[in-house]
């Protein structure tokens, strides 16, 4: 939902960066500052810094950064409009009802019962695991060595013998029989009516991101078929599109996300601190949960069964992570055949070591391949080799691609041009160009000038963050013109802006932005590492290098893209004359 930029303002405000950031990360004040240990990546000296003038954080380590908003869209994978309502809430502030149609009116009101009927249902299989009637469920679920404080944190129930308990439960609640039957909760037929879908199971509630009941999973006791039984697809619940265990995992703060097959693997994981694993709900990895994973990560480690089907499952999971742009690695779990066996046999510390050791997804499916193959002849290593060609061709990127071959060439004993040349020979039997040598560039690359011109952009909107008062002395020369990246210029443009009121708030316009990625950015230009430089004469040498180099990468721009435009015409003379001045003009720190 859209919010006023005044009401934003109002809840940033109103919500300290340092108060918040104290309940996660513990902060020690040194100088105007506080540091802590950054909760975004693993360190072990504090490189990670509050600003309260700034009211902003950033660390210096792996250059994560923004305002109040932004820390809790990093650290809860909140989008913006969750960031905002929660502080919000926390500071006491009223948002205004989002205005529906009258038909999203009644979507939202239905969503909101299912959510209550299943949020109702699963409060009522919690409580039956622990009764009399929940015995069996209780005694599997310890047997498979779960303590009940996992249990808990789960929500893990029980549905007994009978079929109907649950439809009287919940109609006992004011639930009708058409909102039970559209929860997924119940079957109807001609032969036995509407009865409950799950009965002498042990119930597994699916949650959202959220923590909101929108599903169960159910695991049969006894003999029954299914094993497992899952919630149809519901207006809530799109098992293509959740993953179980996510609304924990995706806080686990850990470097990746470990894919697993089912409920047990990850509740077994969790249990033993691999806080970061989830598992698809009774389907296929798809590439709508792929592009779920990739809000939290960009590496996935796969942990499948070690038998057939789960070599299979992972082989199909490897080109979908792949497609969604995500790095895949394969975990071994041999001699065992899913993580749960592996832990209680083997222990956390055998299965960490597993997954620091985890394997290249190409490398795995490599591995794969050579099953299909006796390489002891010459005639089916020939083949393999032609194999491995095709599937290095899959790399689009030529450093990719050369760094596959070479490492392809080495472990396979095949040689690196040997192997080349059959890249680029079945390549051009396929249509696929083979990459043309390009000359040594003999002037400094456009790409490498263009990032000398934003690091004088950075280091000078640092400076003015930290020294207001200099604005008034290079305003005369700089304007937000010269900030030719459309970010740095919205940046310099409302700066600027403050400045010639005399009043700045750079968290403020963190928030002008609501892409987390683009928040990053805007709290990196305001953290750039200034040089520290003891005479004073130094600093202001620095400073007027920093301004006129600004205006001289906006003029050689301007000037790269002069025509028969009369107004740029007068901007690039406009800006000769300003550089010149400014070459020649001493700017006082004072």
């Amino acid at each position: 939902m859209y919010y006023p930029e005044e009401l934003i303002e109002e809840v940033r405000m109103k919500n300290d960066i340092v108060d918040v950031v104290s309940g996660y990360v513990r902060l020690q004040k040194k100088g105007a500052s506080y540091f802590g240990l950054c909760p975004f990546h693993n360190e072990k000296s504090p490189s990670f810094s509050v600003s309260p003038g700034k009211q902003m954080y950033y660390c210096f380590g792996c250059g994560a950064g923004g305002n109040v908003f932004t820390f809790l869209m990093n650290y809860e994978n909140y989008t913006f409009g969750e960031a905002v309502k929660a502080l919000a809430e926390r500071a006491g502030v009223n948002l205004p009802e989002m205005e529906y149609s009258e038909e999203t009116r009644k979507k939202e009101n239905k969503r909101a019962k299912l959510l209550e009927v299943n949020k109702e249902a699963a409060k009522y299989f919690y409580f039956l695991l622990r009764s009399g009637q929940g015995e069996i469920g209780y005694r599997y679920l310890s047997g498979r060595q779960l303590s009940e404080e996992t249990m808990k944190k789960f929500g893990l129930g029980y549905a007994n013998k009978y079929n109907n308990d649950l439809i009287q439960y919940l109609k006992g609640k004011g639930y009708s029989e058409e909102l039970i039957r559209e929860s997924g909760l119940a079957n109807v037929d001609e032969k036995h009516g509407m009865y409950d879908k799950f009965w002498n199971r042990v119930m597994f509630p699916i949650q959202d991101i959220n923590h909101r009941v929108i599903g169960f999973g159910g695991r049969v006791m006894g003999e029954g078929t299914p094993k497992y039984l899952n919630s149809p697809e519901t207006m809530i619940f799109d098992k293509s599109r959740n993953l179980y265990g996510l609304n924990f995992a995706r806080t686990a703060r850990k470097n990746n996300i470990i894919l697993c097959e089912g409920y047990m693997d990850v509740i077994s994981m969790h249990q033993a601190g691999f806080t970061q694993a989830v598992a698809s709900l009774g389907t296929a990895f798809t590439s709508g949960q792929a592009n779920l994973l990739r809000r939290y990560t960009e590496n996935v480690i796969l942990s499948y069964d070690s038998d057939g089907a789960g070599v299979k499952a992972a082989l199909r999971a490897i080109g979908i992570l792949k497609e969604a742009g995500l790095t895949g690695k394969v975990l071994n779990l041999e001699p065992y055949k899913d993580p749960d066996e592996f832990i209680k046999n083997l222990g956390a510390e055998a299965f960490q070591e597993r997954l620091d050791q985890a394997e290249n997804s190409f490398f795995f499916e490599l591995r794969m391949l050579e099953r299909d193959f006796n390489l002891k002849d010459p005639e089916d290593r020939t083949k393999f080799h032609r194999e491995i060609a095709k599937k290095l061709c899959g790399f689009a990127e030529d450093v990719e691609r050369e760094n596959y071959i070479a490492a392809v060439a080495e472990k396979y004993h095949i040689g690196f041009d040997n192997l080349r040349k059959l890249v680029v020979s079945y390549a051009a039997k396929t249509g696929m160009v083979a990459e043309v040598p390009k000359p040594k560039p003999t002037t400094q690359p456009k790409n490498q000038a263009g990032e000398a011109a934003k690091k004088a952009q950075r280091l000078l909107i640092t400076w003015l963050s930290e020294e207001p008062k200099l604005y008034r002395k290079i305003k005369k020369y700089i304007t937000p013109k010269d900030f030719k990246d459309e970010l740095y210029f919205r940046v310099a443009e409302r700066m600027f802006a403050e400045m010639e009121q005399g009043v700045l708030n750079p968290a403020g316009i963190v928030s002008m932005f609501t892409d987390e990625e683009e928040q990053r950015q805007v709290a990196a230009l305001f953290n750039t590492k200034l040089e520290q430089l003891e005479s004073r004469q130094d600093r202001e040498k620095a400073f007027h290098d920093i301004v006129v180099n600004v205006k001289k990468f906006s003029y050689e721009q301007d000037s790269e893209k002069l025509g028969s435009d009369m107004s740029a015409l007068a901007r690039v003379i406009e800006g000769k004359k300003a550089l010149e001045e400014l070459e020649r003009t001493h700017i006082s720190l004072d």
